[in-house]
């Protein structure tokens, strides 16, 4: 286009006598400005144009930085699952193989025992061969009772051996299928391309031989206090035996943890069903059952312990000596104040039953309160304190600051944000705690 514009000046200059001014006609000047503004016009959108061509393709940039960030993250992760995996399995071999020794020596010992018994039996048959030979009036009535009672010892001792080759026989048949689950376990451990989402399964399938094997055991703690006695100091999952109830699983942490929060990724609106047998994942938030409370309650004089964690990482706690009754009082819970940091508002929690949002015993749900309650909990009134209430996280803004976590109510317009609860129970008398 400059060009045109050029070739035509030149061409009317060139047409203009010799004797006309040098200057060029105005109108050639306007077109010519004409011109050099709209190719500086051109110029400057081109310029926009790459400009957010290239901001694009930075932004492009910092989103496939992050997300290869964040798949070499995942990959370093489920590198670590599978290596612990492999390591479990390792464990699980070494325990496979000590109870293998530990039931050839039992059938070592099966063995000898049968040999006596067969020594034994031949012993009173040549004895009582040697008696029939002689009179019956030489046989005296304590000789015969003597006999008799010998022949009682064997035959209960020929019914204790059966027993035992019984339980034998079904602990071998437990350990063979044991030991076929474990084999399958290593080959899809070793498999290559496992698909991510099969380590949990794996996980949870582990964890169930390790309480299997758990299981066999008779020498069971009867809470966590008694395993730290024992001298095990390790934070982790456990199985316990409480007051002769069936064993089952808990997380140790000094004291028995019966409840934990700490990010609202569990929902604690549960129904009576879920609160009475427990909920959730102990490496998480969860709560461990009123079934399995009552029976550690029930063992004798318990402390529950509260700790919560603010904001900014600081603890508080508050203790009280505790008692729990059973399903037939509906969990009725009673609290005596201890110690702790903490305002005390439970100290009305005398009798009072445990309520969900499906049963309400205590007649403190939505139809009498203003504000719907959530989660299960002793409600002694509407405004109570209550650890399993929906866990409020912070907005955008920030605004909620003072509203999110779980709320500690010392009155009745003050409350507590917290971002951590837990709630365990230990022995009156024991000297550990969290």
């Amino acid at each position: 286009h400059m060009l045109k514009i050029y070739s035509s000046i030149i061409f009317r200059c060139g047409a203009l006598p010799e004797t006309r001014s040098p200057f060029a006609p105005l109108d050639d000047v306007h077109l010519l400005s004409n011109g050099l503004l709209q190719l500086g016009q051109s110029m400057r959108e081109f310029v926009q144009k790459t400009k957010g061509q290239i901001n694009t393709i930075f932004q492009k940039l910092n989103i496939f930085d992050r997300s290869f960030v964040r798949l070499a993250a995942l990959a370093g992760e489920i590198k670590e699952g599978e290596e612990e995996l492999k390591q479990t399995a390792a464990v699980l071999n070494t325990h496979n193989e000590e109870i293998k020794e530990l039931s050839e020596k039992i059938s070592v010992k099966m063995e000898s025992i049968l040999q006596e018994k067969g020594q034994l039996l031949n012993k009173v048959e040549v004895m009582e061969e040697q008696l029939s030979s002689l009179s019956v009036d030489l046989v005296t009535v304590r000789q015969v009772a003597e006999i008799d009672s010998l022949r009682e010892v064997i035959q209960r001792q020929e019914q204790s051996i059966n027993s035992l080759l019984a339980a034998m026989v079904e602990q071998g048949r437990h350990l063979d299928h044991q030991t076929m689950k474990i084999k399958l376990l290593e080959e899809k451990v070793n498999a290559p391309n496992l698909p991510v989402h099969h380590h949990s399964l794996l996980l949870f399938i582990f964890s169930f031989f390790f309480f299997s094997v758990a299981f066999f055991a008779t020498d069971f703690p009867s809470d966590c206090s008694e395993l730290f006695d024992r001298g095990e100091r390790a934070n982790g999952t456990y199985a316990i035996k409480p007051n002769g109830s069936e064993p089952f699983m808990v997380f140790c942490r000094g004291a028995t943890v019966i409840q934990q929060r700490r990010d609202g990724s569990m929902n604690f609106d549960q129904p009576w069903e879920k609160y009475e047998n427990g909920f959730g994942e102990l490496q998480g938030e969860f709560w461990l059952g009123l079934k399995k409370m009552y029976s550690l309650a029930s063992q004798g004089n318990s402390v529950l312990r509260i700790q919560l964690e603010d904001w900014k990482q600081n603890r508080h706690f508050i203790e009280y000596r505790f008692y729990l009754e059973g399903p037939d009082s509906d969990y009725a819970i009673q609290l005596e104040y201890l110690s702790g940091s903490l305002p005390n508002p439970l100290s009305n929690h005398t009798g009072v039953v445990f309520s969900t949002k499906d049963r309400d015993n205590g007649r403190h749900w939505a139809s009498r309160c203003s504000h719907p309650q959530s989660g299960g909990w002793w409600f002694s009134s509407c405004g109570d304190t209550n650890l399993n209430e929906r866990y409020s996280r912070v907005r955008a803004n920030g605004r909620s600051e003072r509203r999110r976590g779980v709320q500690w109510r010392s009155g009745r317009k003050v409350s507590h944000s917290f971002a951590f609860t837990q709630i365990s129970i230990r022995p009156l008398d024991s000297v550990n705690s969290l």
